[in-house]
């Protein structure tokens, strides 16, 4: 269930990444488009993120710039109330 709206969508989780710039991590937990504003407003207001791109049917989530950490982008999904899986550079198999 949508832990920010109580939206009653089912889970749903997928190992697909997509490629383009940036890391991309998978964030589990995301059923809705209110889901999908939660996780990128809150990594968005991290320094040095530029861009945040999040694929709901794939739960990836494309994060652009420079000077951030893996453990604030967790941090961000966390505050948000959703699980961040481990990242990849983008692009990787």
């Amino acid at each position: 269930m949508c832990t920010a709206c109580a939206c009653g969508t089912a889970e749903s989780a997928s190992a697909q990444v997509e490629t383009g710039g940036g890391s991309v991590y998978q964030v589990s937990g995301m059923t809705c488009g209110h889901c999908v504003s939660s996780v990128s407003g809150e990594i968005g207001k991290i320094g040095g993120v530029s861009d945040v791109r999040v694929d709901l049917a794939t739960g990836a989530v494309t994060v652009s710039g420079a000077g951030f950490s893996d453990e604030e982008i967790r941090a961000a999904v966390d505050r948000a109330g959703y699980t961040l899986a481990a990242p990849s550079p983008a692009g990787a198999p």
